[in-house]
């Protein structure tokens, strides 16, 4: 009798033998899968600014003072700019499930090293490892996302994904200041064990395995990427400490900056076997998407940095209060990404980007608005439609950017993507921060200008001294309502920039393409990528 096979239903186990089979087919609990997934991706975006918060109290613990205690911040940024652009040739060159895998466990293990640190040496030395593995896990998570589900389901998988992104560092400054008031600053790290964790057992059980590549690594190239993204990263963290182009350092800073990155783009160009894939950097969707993410970072995270002293500072809002109003804004993501997903394939994605970032635009014209005198709900209202414009600009940029490009250029691209939104970040922060500083002092100096005893009822400044002490505390006062009045010019100002930077992003729009039904279609040597 003739035996009947019977069909085996596939494993969830990852399964070496099955790479003829794409890799959104052979993944079992896809639900599960993005969990953990969106469990890394968010555990990573939170320390970006969950740290922050906490910056005082590690302080005086780790007996360091208001300028070196920056360093806690820098190596993070400085280690995840080194590292992110050699995700694609790690994930080739070992295996992506197995790079994402060490990642993860590497973050655990620098969160819990930075935990139990006691001097800020270590700190920072934890700090730069903890960087690296956050390097990898953006975006990986992002290319997992794509390869797991089918080009139909593309538009949903990123908005899921932007999900964690974009709330991300709106949360992170609430649970930070939370943990830091209720238990202890060193929680901040802490409170990744058990979040990595669960996420590493679910990766390991769920996650199939997908075959190495090899690949040469570009040496020349990531050296010279990795030390002008360094000097860049640098000139922009100690620059408002130096007085900027005041200082030796920031010229030095600049020049390696330049050299090397003018040095590596050449090379990108001739090289034989270049870093990135210059196929995979002709590709106009892609190139486009980069310049969007740096308005991104600047508009989202630089708008993010403004806000809190502001508020804390000028407003007197206690920090509780201060988290909730920023936080709100995270509705309006979650609405617009939700829209944007459902809108995706009905209607032209080029219309949702542009349509973002005209909203997005509003939201900061009406913050040019703002005046001492105001309340809590025009910044409520300004966040929620905020965050409607970045939602709207997210999710269909990134759709457009990867249903143009091949299926194993999606980890570089998406290391790039991830790339260029923290040099946004980083360049906007800089700049507005910079601009607040000097917008201060000139406006200022143009309102004392007019304090006179015929502008400042019952006191003549110029004959103040007379009254001792009585008048010396009157004039501190009149100086202390001056600057409050200084600042508020000078956050306008630097919102009436960010308006501007993002009206002249708009005509961008054109240069992209909309994709085509179905998107690059992955052969199984792509999926093994």
């Amino acid at each position: 009798m003739a035996s009947r096979s019977v069909p085996r239903r596939p494993s969830a186990a990852p399964l070496p033998d099955d790479e003829s089979i794409p890799l959104h087919e052979r993944v079992r609990y896809r639900g599960l899968l993005t969990v953990a997934v969106m469990g890394a991706s968010i555990m990573q975006i939170l320390d970006t600014t969950i740290a922050n918060v906490a910056i005082p109290h590690m302080q005086s613990a780790l007996g360091a003072t208001s300028e070196t205690v920056t360093w806690v911040l820098t190596s993070y940024i400085l280690a995840s700019a080194v590292a992110m652009p050699i995700t694609g040739w790690l994930a080739d060159r070992i295996g992506r499930r197995e790079l994402f895998m060490a990642a993860v466990a590497g973050f655990i293990v620098a969160s819990m090293a930075c935990g139990a640190a006691q001097t800020l040496e270590q700190m920072v030395a934890f700090r730069f490892l903890q960087g690296v593995s956050a390097a990898f896990i953006g975006p990986l998570s992002q290319s997992v996302m794509l390869d797991i589900n089918p080009p139909e389901r593309h538009a949903r998988a990123m908005s899921i994904w932007g999900m964690g992104i974009m709330i991300g560092p709106i949360l992170g400054p609430i649970l930070g200041g939370w943990l830091t008031e209720s238990v202890n600053w060193r929680w901040v790290f802490y409170v990744n064990l058990p979040v990595g964790l669960i996420t590493l057992a679910m990766m390991w059980a769920l996650l199939p395995k997908t075959k190495s590549v090899k690949r040469r690594f570009d040496l020349f190239g990531f050296s010279m990427l990795a030390l002008g993204l360094a000097a860049l990263q640098l000139m922009l963290d100690r620059g408002a400490h130096q007085d900027w182009f005041d200082s030796i350092e920031i010229w030095i800073e600049m020049g390696v900056a330049i050299s090397c990155l003018w040095m590596f783009i050449v090379h990108m160009f001739t090289a034989q076997a270049p870093l990135f894939s210059r196929k995979m950097l002709a590709d106009r969707n892609l190139v486009t998407a980069m310049g969007f993410m740096v308005v991104i970072g600047v508009v989202m995270f630089a708008s993010m940095a403004l806000l809190p002293p502001m508020l804390q500072n000028l407003f007197g809002w206690p920090v509780i209060d201060t988290g909730i109003a920023l936080a709100l804004r995270g509705i309006g993501i979650l609405a617009s990404m939700w829209v944007a997903g459902q809108l995706l394939g009905k209607i032209d994605a080029r219309w949702l980007v542009g349509t973002g970032l005209l909203t997005a635009a509003y939201s900061l014209w009406q913050m040019s608005h703002w005046s001492l005198m105001m309340g809590m709900q025009p910044v409520i209202i300004s966040g929620l439609v905020q965050g409607l414009g970045m939602g709207l600009i997210f999710i269909p940029l990134n759709t457009m950017a990867f249903a143009t490009i091949e299926p194993q250029y999606r980890t570089d691209g998406s290391s790039l993507l991830n790339l260029f939104r923290s040099l946004g970040a980083s360049v906007g922060i800089s700049i507005v921060t910079t601009l607040l500083g000097s917008n201060i002092q000139r406006s200022h100096e143009d309102l004392a200008a007019h304090v006179t005893n015929s502008s400042v009822a019952l006191l003549d400044p110029s004959t103040a001294d007379r009254f001792g002490i009585a008048g010396d505390a009157a004039l501190a006062m009149v100086n202390a309502e001056i600057n409050r009045q200084a600042a508020m010019v000078a956050y306008i100002d630097d919102f009436w920039a960010m308006m501007w930077v993002t009206l002249a992003s708009v005509p961008l729009v054109l240069l992209l393409r909309p994709p085509k039904p179905g998107g690059p279609k992955a052969s199984a040597a792509d999926m093994g990528h």
